[in-house]
């Protein structure tokens, strides 16, 4: 038996307004998956990237569905299923096809492997923003970078979900948050929120910055959302054997290596840590044991009402002036 739903579709590359509410029917969950009733989505800057085509993969078209994270409860359960029953609250792992799977939507049928349990006492507008931010700064950080106390680390772009997601796991770690941000009116936040030092990269030098505030040394560790030729700078600003992450890619240019050596380079999906059962496992508990001791709390910046602000939305992510996550409550 079908379920009628609404949906965020776009059928051609392009910015905001190509997005869509559509109605649409929904196949009752087969074999391995489930229904569930979406209740808020938190925003991404991939999706905006993949709305507009410059993704790392893109869209199937027309008739795109788009969005990675999203907080509901189970409606049903397809034959099975048996690690959630109806009435379950949830929340997408952000490891599925944007176009087959995206959640931006009232209602959605995922994989059973592309939910997990929502952390106990979380509301929904909160749930929807914290999963894809602190696993992949956990992942990137903890996992990859082998964060441990006492390290510095370099956090490029810190007013993004991610970048204010990893000032705390940095902190919750006992490391040293160094942030950048473009614009001097983001320091204080960035403060407030745990950073040790902000440089302001649209008048400061990041690199010289980086040596000055670390005595000469540079950071263990660099963070970087941005890529592009800047990336290969970024190699100045660390230790010998520092330790370089890119997970992003703001700059749409080709990301240029630094030639420091030694260190390390690493090109961070988070795929790798919420791609198997154990790594969800290891991500779902890091992030319920930092909601309830408080070491971890998101940052949301705005709170959209309805299905039909999606476009809203889109346009402050793209202009760059929030601070923290973007949310829709649907």
């Amino acid at each position: 038996m079908s379920t009628s739903a609404r949906a965020v579709l776009f059928h051609e590359l392009g910015g905001p307004d190509v997005l869509t509410v559509e109605e649409v029917e929904l196949a009752a969950p087969g074999p391995g998956e489930v229904l569930v009733r979406v209740e808020a989505l938190g925003l991404n800057r991939a999706e905006a990237l993949f709305r507009s085509g410059g993704y790392y993969y893109q869209p199937t078209l027309p008739g795109s569905r788009n969005g990675y994270e999203a907080a509901g409860e189970v409606e049903a359960v397809g034959e099975g299923v048996t690690a959630f029953a109806p009435g379950d609250p949830v929340i997408a792992a952000a490891n599925f096809e944007l176009s087959a799977h995206g959640v931006y939507g009232d209602r959605v049928v995922l994989p059973v492997s592309a939910l997990v349990p929502r952390p106990a006492g979380t509301d929904a507008v909160t749930a929807a923003a914290v999963w894809l931010t602190y696993t992949t700064a956990y992942g990137a950080l903890v996992e990859r970078a082998g964060l441990v106390p006492g390290r510095r680390v370099l956090i490029t772009g810190a007013s993004s979900g991610v970048g204010t997601a990893a000032i705390q796991v940095a902190r919750r770690a006992g490391a040293v948050p160094i942030v950048t941000t473009r614009t001097a009116e983001k320091r204080r936040r960035l403060l407030d929120l745990g950073a040790e030092h902000v440089i302001v990269s649209g008048e400061e030098d990041v690199i010289e910055e980086a040596k000055r505030l670390t005595g000469g040394d540079g950071v263990h560790i660099v963070l970087d959302a941005i890529g592009g030729s800047g990336f290969a700078e970024l190699g100045g600003a660390t230790v010998q054997d520092g330790t370089l992450v890119s997970y992003g890619w703001l700059d749409e240019q080709p990301i240029l290596l630094p030639r420091q050596w030694p260190l390390t380079v690493h090109g961070y999906a988070n795929v790798v840590l919420t791609g198997n059962p154990e790594g969800r496992r290891r991500a779902s508990h890091y992030l319920a044991s930092g909601l309830a001791d408080g070491t971890l709390s998101p940052v949301v910046a705005e709170v959209f009402d309805g299905l039909d602000r999606i476009r809203d939305a889109h346009r402050l992510m793209e202009s760059g002036r929030h601070t923290g996550k973007i949310v829709v409550r649907v």
